[in-house]
């Protein structure tokens, strides 16, 4: 009896690169020069995916995800930067409310800027950069709407107004963006007001609050 012929099974289909299948390549070979042995001590073929790999992953982190991180951070920043002021807006409106009527509001001023919370752009609100302004109002008996509030002396009992607003505007937000070398961004302004119900004042002995 004649025996079966022997068969080589193909390479493909191990899921294993054909440097590494093991399998006998019964088609001639051209003569080649031998290739140098990988620094990495892999197969070349291995190396060649490596290559390719990290190439791919430098491509992915470029256009995805250090945009993405960026993004991220900058969000944050904004959103922080946005609660702290609106936080600062309102402290200084519940201090106006507290505290006697001066004409300059110099008093409202002078703590709001000593009193800024720890956030970005601090230096904005302490140095001037971003604008404080303070108004006061009184109701007209007969309309009911507030009307701009005046009075002849300053931290006196008859000299109370009814209510108090406090507005920051021209800030501009520096923080994270100047790192990317872009413009500032020209944040909104943040209004906030408090009704006054003495001002600081005690009328039984006729002193009020600076």
């Amino acid at each position: 009896m004649s025996r079966p012929a022997l068969t080589i099974p193909s390479a493909s289909g191990t899921g294993l690169p054909a440097c590494l299948s093991g399998q006998v390549n019964t088609r001639p070979r051209p003569t080649v020069r031998p290739r140098r042995p990988s620094k990495t001590g892999l197969p070349a073929c291995f190396s060649a995916r490596r290559g390719q790999a990290t190439v791919e992953f430098a491509i992915l982190s470029a256009g995805v995800v250090f945009p993405l991180i960026f993004g991220l951070i900058y969000i944050s920043e904004i959103l922080w930067i946005w609660h702290s002021v609106a936080d600062f807006t309102r402290d200084g409106a519940n201090y106006a409310a507290t505290h006697c009527w001066q004409a300059s509001a110099d008093n409202v001023t002078t703590y709001m800027k000593t009193h800024v919370p720890k956030m970005v752009d601090q230096d904005q609100f302490s140095n001037g950069s971003a604008t404080i302004q303070i108004n006061y109002y009184s109701k007209d008996p007969t309309t009911g709407t507030l009307v701009d509030f005046s009075c002849d002396t300053e931290c006196n009992t008859q000299c109370i107004p009814d209510a108090a607003a406090v507005h920051v505007t021209n800030y501009q937000f520096s923080g994270f963006v100047r790192y990317l070398g872009l413009p500032p961004v020209s944040m909104p302004d943040f209004a906030a007001t408090a009704s006054i119900e003495s001002a600081g004042c005690d009328p039984d002995q006729g002193t009020c609050l600076p």
